[in-house]
């Protein structure tokens, strides 16, 4: 894999409103996506990291670091271009902790404003080459 990943919750509905909303804004595929539940992050992520789904989770092409909750988020922005970079960038200028507790309010909440889902996002024919197991 020569490109980002996105590990993401596959049964919260705002996390898959998020993947649909970056893959339709990223239409050369230049990130990849995989459910924390998946094969791919048991391989990538740590025990933890796959334990704890109430955040997303990047994980950049050169595998150097792991980016969590708002962290990721501003990296997926950033990797979206204009006008998303900007909003990527305004976004990073508020200190990690403050937007982390932002973060954290929305994942409490998360199922209970946007559903749960009984099993993981299957991706259609189309977006299959840019899921990852």
């Amino acid at each position: 894999m020569e490109k980002p990943v996105l590990f993401f919750d596959g049964v919260c509905g705002l996390c898959n409103r998020s993947v649909d909303f970056a893959m339709s804004r990223d239409p050369e595929g230049r990130l990849l996506y995989s459910p924390l539940q998946g094969e791919t992050a048991t391989e990538l992520l740590s025990e933890q990291d796959r334990e704890n789904i109430d955040t997303v989770i990047f994980l950049p092409a050169d595998r150097s670091r792991v980016y969590r909750r708002s962290a990721a988020a501003v990296r997926v922005l950033w990797l979206l271009g204009f006008p998303w970079n900007v909003y990527g960038w305004l976004l990073w200028l508020i200190p990690l902790p403050l937007r982390n507790v932002g973060y954290r309010l929305v994942a409490k909440a998360r199922y209970r404003f946007f559903g749960k889902h009984e099993t993981c996002r299957m991706p259609t024919p189309e977006e299959r080459s840019r899921f990852l197991p």
